[in-house]
């Protein structure tokens, strides 16, 4: 295999390799290309052989001349050129960011006759790198705490409070309407007490029935229920020596409340259908946007058990009572939205900070991520303007005759006249009514249960009124 054979076969091997490969010759005219070359810049071989290597205006190259190097090329200075990284320009007049070498080419007496370089395109890669760069100063912010964002004077005093309970292994229960963030709060105090390095298992009390839950909470043994065809290992078991976090504590039956007592007293479990006792050593983290010294009051909640749960409180501000962190969590929702889908998107207007300054916020730090999230669909200009929000946040224009008066329904009112419309609608079916609202039928049953519902009465209201 020699002469004319061999660089055949040269040009298919060169062909093959990803990165592009240039040659030029000691005047800088291009010689010759590879095909990636031609991918990655966009340039024909026809269209740049004979062409002198500024046509691709390397940021690397652009500096040895503004020195007032005799040489074109640093290369040919120093006779080699180590790996690194630049910005060349392609046909269609962009950029890319890339990763170049290059090495000089002698004859056989030794004399430079010209030179070699490869280009690999690394735009992936430097962009990944920028994503990464902006995750970092997400996490050095100063106004962030564990993932919960806020500069005010109230959300200091619950960053001390999470501090203090962290230190603890006694019970913390967090208070706080709905969507205020309770669980990042108890996933602030998990990562910063003493069981850091031990589960962390989280339950939702409000979306099982009273039978499911205990099963969910203790396990059970084989053959304890229809169903039960085997052993389960329980939440608490998963959770010995970390932290358990219980939210929407306040709709535990009572049923539950006693065995719940018995785990923070004696610190022991039983599977359902089982009389064993299984040590545990677990903290228990609770939330709830109830208050639950009402349901004491109205016998609905153990007193014991309130007060074995309520040794650390901590008590979440609504977002209208810290108005001050509104655009610091704006920003930070902003941010990682980009991230996650790379729109380009600059920033926030003025005009739209003001008008999320002046909104009531019912659903509280949830709505105003959901806010962003719809804006992030509706925005296609560099800043997110008003318009850009859902119109339950900003109406431009007030139809004729109505006052400029902010609607007063909060979230729970809307939920329970949508809940009571649809049981109206389907007689009374909890089945129905969840499918039509897009819920399980066990949270169709919770908020039955939560707004004092009684589907039977209202079937029979709704056939009198007939």
């Amino acid at each position: 295999m020699i002469g004319r054979e061999l660089d055949g076969y040269w040009k298919t091997v060169v062909d093959t390799i990803r990165d592009g490969i240039i040659i030029v010759n000691t005047h800088g005219a291009i010689v010759s290309v590879n095909r990636a070359f031609e991918e990655i810049t966009g340039y024909s071989r026809d269209e740049i052989i004979g062409k002198t290597c500024d046509i691709l205006q390397c940021d690397l190259c652009a500096e040895t001349r503004a020195g007032g190097d005799e040489h074109w090329c640093a290369l040919f200075r120093h006779g080699d050129a180590e790996q690194r990284k630049c910005q060349i320009r392609r046909k269609d007049g962009s950029f890319f960011q890339a990763l170049k070498n290059g090495a000089l080419l002698k004859d056989a007496e030794g004399s430079v006759i010209g030179a070699v370089g490869t280009i690999a395109d690394i735009s992936d890669i430097a962009e990944k790198e920028n994503q990464i760069e902006a995750y970092r100063q997400q996490l050095r912010a100063e106004d962030h705490f564990h993932g919960i964002v806020g500069a005010s004077a109230r959300m200091h005093q619950v960053y001390d409070m999470i501090k203090n309970a962290a230190s603890s292994n006694a019970p913390v229960i967090i208070y706080g309407e709905s969507g205020t963030g309770k669980e990042l709060v108890s996933r602030a105090i998990h990562n910063l007490g003493l069981r850091w390095n031990k589960p962390f298992i989280k339950v939702n009390c409000a979306a099982l029935t009273e039978s499911l839950l205990e099963s969910e909470l203790f396990g059970h043994v084989r053959g304890a229920y229809t169903g039960a065809y085997k052993d389960r290992v329980g939440r608490f078991e998963k959770a010995n020596e970390g932290d358990i976090f219980l939210d929407e504590i306040g709709d535990l039956p009572i049923s539950t409340q006693t065995k719940l007592l018995r785990v923070l007293e004696d610190k022991v479990i039983e599977r359902v259908g089982s009389s064993s006792p299984i040590r545990t050593d677990v903290r228990i983290i609770s939330a709830t946007n109830q208050d639950l010294m009402k349901l004491v009051d109205r016998g609905e909640y153990r007193t014991d058990f309130y007060f074995r749960i309520n040794v650390i409180p901590i008590f979440l501000p609504p977002l209208r009572q810290r108005v001050e962190d509104i655009p610091l969590l704006a920003e930070s929702f902003l941010k990682k939205m980009i991230l996650k889908n790379g729109k380009h998107i600059k920033g926030i207007s003025k005009d739209t900070i003001e008008v999320l300054m002046n909104h009531s916020w019912p659903g509280n730090v949830r709505e105003l991520r959901g806010a962003f999230e719809y804006a992030l669909v509706t925005c296609h200009e560099e800043l997110i303007q008003p318009h850009h929000l859902p119109q339950t946040i900003y109406t431009p224009q007030r139809q004729p005759g109505t006052s400029g008066k902010r609607n007063s329904f909060n979230m729970q009112e809307i939920e329970k006249r949508e809940l009571l419309e649809v049981l109206k609608k389907t007689r009374g079916n909890q089945s129905k009514a969840a499918e039509i609202i897009g819920v399980s039928r066990v949270t169709v049953w919770n908020r039955m249960k939560r707004y004092g519902i009684d589907a039977k009465r209202l079937v029979a209201v709704r056939e009198t009124k007939k």
